[in-house]
């Protein structure tokens, strides 16, 4: 797991106080925000039994007391830290979370983003978080890529044949499923947002009751059928309870 490296070689700092809220600028589309949006509530249906974790989109990770004064960092457009108390926050203070940083970061390109989430933003990740797993995605062309950090080093991780990419990290795959980055479990099943679940279960409900409804509709027509023949049979001069 990544844990501070970047000031805890500083000597007589005096830190900014932890309760820091979050300095991001608004996310650049409809489509962006959309994505992110849905990154964390899909993670958070699936592990809503667990309270270990914290993910996030759109929020400053404090790292050094220095980072303050420079506009050159961004907050991820979505993280996830693991092994961590799972609770709402302002802004993620590294130094106020026992030294941790992200276990896996997603960056969602743009056109005045992509360079630097491609060159600086992927350098901070890989030196100074130390960050496992670090993936890309845009909601608008579709690029998506990701990497395992190995010996200090971003490497790029492999598509299955079905183009997902693993997720060490989340024990999940990742990979675009109509134009939108998903979860996908180890089978490669689509990990479903709260939304298809709830629609799933009115569909199952009413395909339920359709086939009552059909059920009952057949014994209906069963009965009616009994009682012709019964009435048949009797004026035949024949009881239909004796046959």
């Amino acid at each position: 797991m990544s844990t501070a490296k970047d000031f805890e070689t500083l000597e007589d700092v005096i830190f900014p106080p932890g309760d820091l809220e979050s300095n991001e600028p608004p996310l650049e589309t409809y489509l962006h925000l959309q994505q992110m949006l849905l990154l964390i509530k899909c993670l958070d249906w699936w592990w809503r039994d667990h309270n270990n974790f914290f993910a996030a989109g759109n929020l400053s990770i404090y790292y050094s007391p220095r980072q303050r004064k420079s506009q050159d960092f961004r907050g991820p457009d979505f993280f996830v830290v693991l092994n961590t108390e799972r609770k709402p926050r302002d802004s993620w203070v590294v130094w106020e979370e026992d030294g941790k940083y992200p276990n896996l970061i997603i960056e969602l390109l743009s056109k005045s983003t992509a360079a630097i989430d491609k060159g600086l933003k992927k350098q901070i990740y890989q030196d100074i978080f130390r960050t496992p797993e670090y993936f890309w995605f845009d909601p608008k062309n579709l690029e998506f890529a990701g990497f395992i950090l190995l010996g200090g080093t971003y490497q790029l991780i492999e598509p299955n044949p079905q183009g997902l990419l693993w997720s060490q990290q989340l024990s999940l795959y990742l990979g675009v499923h109509e134009n939108q980055l998903r979860y996908f479990n180890a089978e490669g099943n689509l990990i479903p947002t709260p939304e298809e679940i709830a629609q799933w279960e009115a569909e199952h409900a009413e395909q339920q009751r359709q086939r009552a409804e059909q059920e009952a509709q057949r014994a209906e027509q069963e009965k009616q059928r009994a009682e012709r023949l019964a009435v048949k049979l009797r004026e035949l001069g024949i009881d239909p309870n004796t046959i």
